[in-house]
């Protein structure tokens, strides 16, 4: 059976087909698209045919089953029929055997999830070599063991507090005192992973907030501002998956990582590949840990402009808030998750923050916070853009504090921490009295 006839049959699932090809075509894994009923295959990726030495028309219609060696049979029908909904879950995966011969198969990791296209359900199937892959930097290493030992301290301490705080009769009878222990103990530990000052460079405005969504557990959102050299200064803001003992050591290792690297390398996108590396060292036996992450450079000027270069890695994009009232993203959309693909592709670009000018770093519990009893986020229908050019043009304290009073609006809706960040160049006749860079936490602000 042809391509074109093969999509023809399932409807929608052709303009879908269509729509996405380009983009999955070129992608460094394998990728299908199986029917959830019949488990027939309706869309391959060419990164698939080459890996399995097959032509599209001999994957196309076929038992995605089929496609595996015998002895993985059992385990790919399993994540097929139990794969979980894309929106609301992550990836389900194995280890498998894909056919690359009629005799012949190659290890690889295979994850599954579900989707709906036009009232069609789908199991979108990806494969990767399993083969592990020497770290390539080894430079890193030294700093990366620098990084380890630092964080340890905080994983001992976290380890330490999760054996005291142990259930039992008499903690039962004393619950309200020992919630109130733990509290205090979540929000020391949450502070050791921001940093203690915050510095601002010459001419420039700096201003953070951290938004905890729960009291009573250790957030995995970070950012830091820090200089490389007399001229030009690093910052970065990100969210590390998971919560707990376990998110808060890998915040840890990656302000430390990401420190290191731009020690040797100052492109941000090869401090993210760096970065990279380091996770999938550390973690590669383990359970997976990643983060998404926005990592840039800026350098002021003698006329008052900020020359900023920044690369995300699968994280929401940036506002840039101008002085003439405008406000817009900085297209920094198709970087991928740091820490889950041994060559990821991350997106960078440069701007220049003119004086009076704007940007807006942020985590998704602000654009992911409920407004209602059902599903709708906050950003589903674009209020984040909005929201930003209603406040320009503004200074990066001011857009904080705006920031600060919607999340309060938002109320229990935000579920999960929010890191803010804002870098401003201010107006010259401001620039020799504007304020110290302000640093809070919560509810508290301090003046640095």
């Amino acid at each position: 059976m042809s391509g074109d006839d093969d999509t023809a049959r399932v409807g929608s699932v052709e303009l879908w087909n269509l729509s996405v090809s380009a983009f999955l075509d070129t992608a460094p894994v394998g990728y299908l698209a199986v029917e959830a009923t019949g488990r027939r295959v309706v869309y391959v990726n060419d990164t698939w045919c080459r890996v399995a030495g097959s032509d599209r028309s001999e994957v196309l219609g076929r038992d995605a089953v089929s496609l595996f060696g015998p002895a993985s049979a059992a385990t790919i029908a399993a994540l097929l029929a139990y794969s979980p909904d894309a929106d609301t879950s992550t990836p389900v995966g194995a280890s498998a055997d894909l056919r690359t011969g009629p005799t012949t198969v190659l290890a690889v990791l295979a994850t599954a999830n579900r989707i709906n296209v036009g009232g069609t359900d789908l199991i979108q199937l990806t494969v990767q070599n399993a083969a592990a892959q020497q770290l390539r930097e080894r430079r890193l290493t030294v700093a990366r063991n620098e990084a380890v030992s630092a964080h340890a301290d905080v994983t001992r301490a976290l380890s330490r507090s999760q054996d005291a705080l142990g259930v039992s009769e008499d903690a039962r009878k004393s619950a309200e005192a020992e919630r109130s222990e733990v509290q205090l103990l979540a929000s020391t530990l949450q502070r050791t992973l921001l940093p203690p000052i915050l510095s601002a460079p010459p001419g420039i405005d700096v201003s953070a907030f951290y938004h905890h969504a729960s009291t009573e557990d250790v957030g995995g959102d970070f950012y830091d501002v820090f200089p490389l050299d007399a001229g030009t200064w690093a910052f970065f803001l990100g969210d590390v998956s998971g919560k707990g003992a376990g998110a808060a050591a890998v915040t840890s290792l990656t302000r430390y990582a990401i420190r290191a690297a731009a020690v040797f390398d100052r492109d941000p996108i090869a401090v993210l590949t760096n970065l990279n590396s380091v996770l999938l060292q550390e973690f590669r036996d383990g359970s997976p840990r990643f983060c998404t992450v926005i990592y840039g450079t800026m350098t002021p000027s003698d006329d008052g402009s900020v020359a900023v270069t920044l690369a995300s890695g699968g994280h929401p994009p940036a506002l840039h808030l101008r002085g003439d009232g405008e406000a817009e993203y900085v297209d920094t959309l198709g970087g991928q998750l740091v820490g889950i693909l041994d060559e990821p592709r991350f997106r960078s670009r440069s701007l220049v923050l003119d004086a009076g000018h704007v940007l807006l770093m942020y985590t998704d519990g602000l654009t992911e916070a409920r407004t209602g009893s059902g599903r709708a986020r906050y950003d589903d229908d674009g209020a984040l853009e909005a929201f930003a050019r209603s406040a320009a043009p503004t200074t990066a304290a001011a857009i904080i504090d705006r920031t600060r009073a919607l999340l309060d609006t938002l109320g229990p809706g935000v579920e999960d921490d929010v890191a803010l960040l804002a870098l401003g160049a201010p107006h010259r006749t401001t620039q020799k009295t504007t304020a110290e860079p302000r640093h809070t936490h919560g509810d508290r602000t301090e003046e640095e």
